[in-house]
């Protein structure tokens, strides 16, 4: 896996809490931050698919035009 070096700032209380975590369970405190954002995103990917939902304005695509966007063939 590819990684990337972040500066961030944090508040002092979500600091305090990885170093909890991290003390607790033995674990390097970057892993604790990846793995809570990939959680906090799976969280935001159903928001951004409950919001796309419930907009109005979002003309339905018929299947077949939407399969053949992706370049699958489909047989009625």
């Amino acid at each position: 896996m590819n990684t990337v070096r972040l500066n961030i700032t944090l508040p002092a209380s979500i600091n305090d809490e990885i170093n909890h975590f991290a003390e607790e369970l033995n674990e390097k405190k970057s892993h604790i931050i990846a793995s809570a954002l990939e959680m906090y995103f799976d969280y935001l990917d159903i928001r951004v698919a409950e919001k796309r939902l419930s907009d109005t304005n979002d003309k339905p695509i018929p299947m077949n035009d939407f399969f053949k966007e992706l370049g699958v063939d489909v047989h009625d």
